[in-house]
């Protein structure tokens, strides 16, 4: 059974397991841990009770980076995030600093996390911390190989775990204070702003990096289910969350705590809770913070250790690491990249004092918001046709430019030594590109394409990538697009001189024949605007165009022989023409089509395949999937069998299966309703793999 396989010489790929919740918990769970349980105290203390407002500010300060990082991620929603958006946008020199750089990033902060978690145990458990740290890293990192799944599972009980506890301290808080006291807080803090407005600014930039891991969810956007509608919806609603709990718990913090006791405390929330949840038996009150403190370190270290992961994941899989990170295990994650992510956490944990690092590593995450947001700018203005992004950023290009503005400007406000950690950091990325990656690539970015006069630098890659992934984004529609290609005329010219005029002669007569256009339709096709052309593959060129008076996507494909001169686009050393005509409905069927070709022909081993297929069927089974693809006797296939004499219409088969094609007598036919099925039929079957199983299943018709 043809079916039974992945495609010949695809790469494995992640499971998109993800849904909305999972990104919510995903996103929600990387931001809260040291921003609340460690920093109000420390941020008070620079800008007195004007704290809640810093951390207003703040969520609504980082909107810029989160739309771009939502249009980007539903546009290529590809493991590696900022790597895979910065590569593809402006080189994969940028893209290299972008991956390695949040990797490093990303490993600081959950380790100090972990830290964090190690320390809040440690008031209940006589546990050594770093060890602790240490355990809890090995026992997460286990987990994320089981699968994303699996590791979201416990990310979903965590982050409803701590949502539902630090809700009922804020509401708790405000209840027992009252609204009023709230917003005139104990006179000891002094005025609102404590050091004027440049320490409440300073505070701005010091507690923004709370909301840092709002964007780590990019990097699984390959294990995403509906991309589209999911990452910015799941990224919206967790910054809400975020935001307003951040905001209402400083509030009812420094409502309740005198300045004295807060400046000092590592545990604020804590500390406060005491105050005003006393009367719960048990001391209730205090332990359930305690509880939410460790789901929030947990969640931090668990969602940092998977997108981490997917880091070097995503460039071995551009040849920027060695390619042995890309393989997958048997639970479908990359299972070297996680287990080199814990062994390198663990090393940290040991040698580093990692929260002195930890602060380091946010001022290179405010440096990859500001390219994030430069990003998109480039992909905009690029103007490549297949860029489509499922969410795209409101009043462009204003609120992308605001963004790489911000995010220099809190880097400036975090001082010298963030600053120049920042740098060095870039050089060592940079340096690592040139001495390994650099000969091993010859990838462009998007960059290339804004400036149509270097149009001998622009790299047409990152064309057919995007459209293969807008393909991708649509699969439960593309099955009707493979049909196109299984039903396709194919003509082989081993020998003879051919040009455009003798190529459309042979359109006219074969689409008359095949597929029953008129004369007018097809030479029409070939007047007025010119048709889009794609190099899918060298020598291998594809030509199509959308017209008006058609209602079905017809294929005519045209091979060449070595004795056989093609004198047609301007191309030398031909040897396949497409020529794809389309209907004006639905929107956005050339780009999925092309996709799919696209995608098809750079599998391995496809052009060995292409050129020895002898006909129309073998061809259908070099670009269609394997695994949509069935061909196969009538006879031997057990749904079919049982239905013999039956003309097409009226047979019972699986779900999204269709017969495309019927070779009878060494005559290939195109499978129309009358047609009538015999048992030596040798049929080409379409569909969905799941349904493709059932035409081998004896009862399936019981």
């Amino acid at each position: 059974m043809a079916a039974a396989s992945a495609p010949a010489g695809s790469k494995p790929k992640l499971v998109k397991s993800l849904k909305l919740f999972d990104v919510y918990a995903v996103a929600t769970g990387a931001m809260f841990s040291s921003g609340l349980f460690l920093l109000p105290g420390i941020a008070a203390a620079q800008t007195g009770n004007s704290v809640w407002l810093a951390y207003l500010v703040a969520g609504l300060m980082i909107l810029p980076a989160m739309y771009c990082m939502a249009e980007l991620s539903t546009a290529m929603p590809r493991s590696g995030g900022t790597y895979f958006f910065l590569d593809r946008s402006m080189g994969p020199l940028m893209g290299t600093v972008g991956g390695l750089g949040s990797w490093v990033a990303v490993v600081f902060k959950s380790a100090f996390a972990l830290v964090g978690m190690g320390a809040y145990l440690a008031l209940y458990i006589d546990l050594p911390i770093t060890v602790t740290a240490i355990a809890l890293t090995i026992a997460f990192g286990l987990l994320n190989m089981f699968g994303a799944k699996e590791t979201t599972l416990l990310q979903r009980i965590l982050v409803g775990t701590l949502v539902v506890i630090l809700t009922a301290f804020c509401i708790f808080g405000l209840a027992r204070t009252g609204i009023a006291d709230a917003f005139a807080p104990e006179p000891g803090y002094g005025s609102f702003f404590r050091d004027g407005f440049g320490g409440f600014f300073a505070t701005i930039g010091l507690v923004f990096v709370s909301y840092a891991g709002l964007t780590k969810v990019a990097s699984v956007a390959e294990e995403i289910e509906n991309p589209d509608r999911n990452i910015p919806l799941g990224m919206t609603l967790s910054l809400a969350t975020a935001t307003a709990i951040y905001t209402l718990g400083t509030l009812v913090i420094v409502t309740v705590m005198p300045p004295q006791d807060l400046f000092g405390s590592l545990t604020p929330v804590a500390d406060a809770g005491s105050r005003f949840l006393g009367w719960l038996p048990y001391d209730l009150g205090v332990t359930l913070i305690v509880v939410s403190a460790v789901a929030a370190f947990a969640s931090t270290g668990n969602a940092g250790i998977m997108s981490a992961s997917r880091y070097p994941y995503a460039m071995a899989k551009d040849k920027l690491l060695p390619a042995t990170l890309a393989r997958l295990g048997k639970s479908g994650t990359p299972t070297l990249a996680i287990a080199i992510t814990v062994l390198v956490m663990i090393a940290v944990l040991i040698v580093f004092d990692v929260e002195s690092v930890a602060k380091l590593a946010s001022a290179f995450q405010l440096l990859l918001f500001g390219l994030v947001c430069l990003a998109v700018i480039v992909m905009r203005e690029s103007r490549i046709d297949s860029y489509r992004p499922g969410f795209r950023t409101p009043l462009y290009p204003w609120v992308p430019i605001a963004g790489v503005l911000l995010a220099f400007w809190l880097i400036l406000e975090m001082g010298a030594v963030a600053i120049l950690f920042t740098i060095a950091l870039s050089v060592l990325c940079g340096l690592y590109y040139q001495l390994y990656a650099s000969k091993r690539v010859k990838r462009r970015g998007a960059i290339f394409h804004m400036h149509r006069h270097l149009g001998h630098n622009t790299f047409e890659g990152i064309e057919h990538e995007l459209t293969a992934i807008v393909h991708e984004r649509t699969q439960p529609q593309n099955l009707s697009y493979e049909s196109v290609v299984a039903r396709s005329v194919l003509v082989d010219h081993t020998r003879g001189s051919f040009d455009r005029a003798a190529l459309i002669e042979e359109m006219v007569a074969l689409g008359q024949e095949r597929f029953g256009m008129s004369e007018e339709a097809i030479r029409g096709v070939f007047e007025g605007e010119r048709m889009d052309v794609h190099a899918i593959r060298p020598n291998m060129y594809l030509a199509y165009k959308t017209v008006s008076d058609i209602e079905e996507s017809q294929l005519f494909i045209f091979r060449f022989g070595n004795r056989a001169s093609v004198d047609i686009l301007g191309a030398r050393n031909v040897h396949t023409l497409m020529y794809l005509i389309l209907p004006e409905e639905p929107a956005g069927l050339d780009l999925r089509i092309v996709g799919h070709l696209a995608e098809v022909a750079q599998s391995d081993r496809f052009e060995e395949r292409w050129l020895a297929a002898k006909d129309e069927n073998e061809l259908a089974a070099v670009l269609v999937r394997d695994d949509h693809f069935v061909r196969e006797r009538a006879a031997k296939i057990p749904a079919l069998s049982s239905q013999m004499g039956k003309s097409l219409r009226d047979i019972d088969l699986p779900g999204s299966c269709l017969v495309m094609l019927v070779e009878r007598d060494e005559q290939l036919m195109i499978a129309e309703p009358d047609l009538a099925i015999e048992p030596d039929d040798l049929v080409s079957i379409l569909g969905e793999p799941n349904d493709l199983s059932l035409l081998y299943d004896p009862t399936y018709l019981e």
